[in-house]
């Protein structure tokens, strides 16, 4: 896979015109965004349409947890909006799962991702829910019923990779948030890893944010990011 496309640059933004600058400075280097809540929220659809309708992919980043009949309808509307992949909580259980993979049916292109256990919890987090086992085993457990649900691919941190890997086999997509270049702050993610690390182990996607996004050049921060996935 090219490098390129294995890179996704979150557009964690609070305005549009932020998001657009980003993407005009990253210009053809970059291939594939994120969009999460906050940027969907002010910008609204027109935003992700102008994206796609530019030629890059779009990670609808919604993790739905909601019943089955209006996660399927957000997974339709997402897939009307002709993105690459968008989220379903699987602490919702099969059924929702389930639900997001029949409903993106209609849409060949799109991709059910399963997020596990996002990555600024901790194991002690896990235990204030009321979830005794640790966080690799939460996202085990939960990635098994994402494969059962017929999910396309699992979010979870670098950390997990290499578990899910040995447990799940080749086929299903490993998109990893929480990843950070060398000497970089995680920031809020408690189990993060570096890109290359992440890749190495067998993740199919990494998702990077203010390493690409903050920095002076972002084009050249996006070749520095790729430049460390090639051993």
């Amino acid at each position: 896979m090219d490098t390129r496309h294995q890179i996704i640059v979150a557009l964690d933004c609070d305005d549009r015109a932020t998001a657009e600058g980003i993407v005009d400075r990253l210009g053809g280097e970059c291939r594939f965004y994120k969009v999460g809540l906050e940027l969907l929220t002010v910008a609204g659809p027109d935003l992700v349409k102008g994206l796609v309708a530019q030629g890059k992919e779009v990670f609808l980043d919604l993790k739905l947890f909601e019943i089955p009949h209006s996660v399927a309808g957000a997974v339709r509307a997402a897939g009307a909006l002709g993105v690459s992949m968008v989220t379903v909580h699987g602490m919702g259980g099969p059924r929702i799962m389930t639900a997001a993979v029949d409903a993106a049916r209609a849409f060949p292109g799109l991709r059910v991702l399963a997020l596990t256990v996002v990555t600024s919890m901790t194991d002690e987090d896990l235990t204030d829910i009321g979830i005794a086992d640790s966080a690799e085993e939460q996202v085990l457990r939960l990635a098994r019923l994402a494969g059962k649900a017929g999910c396309h691919g699992l979010i979870a941190s670098p950390r997990e990779v290499a578990a899910l890997r040995s447990a799940l086999g080749a086929d299903p997509l490993i998109v990893t948030p929480g990843v950070t270049l060398p000497g970089g702050s995680p920031a809020e993610h408690v189990r993060p890893g570096t890109p290359r690390a992440a890749i190495a182990a067998g993740a199919s996607h990494v998702v990077v944010g203010r390493a690409v996004t903050r920095a002076p050049d972002p084009a050249a921060a996006f070749r520095l990011v790729r430049t460390s996935l090639v051993p």
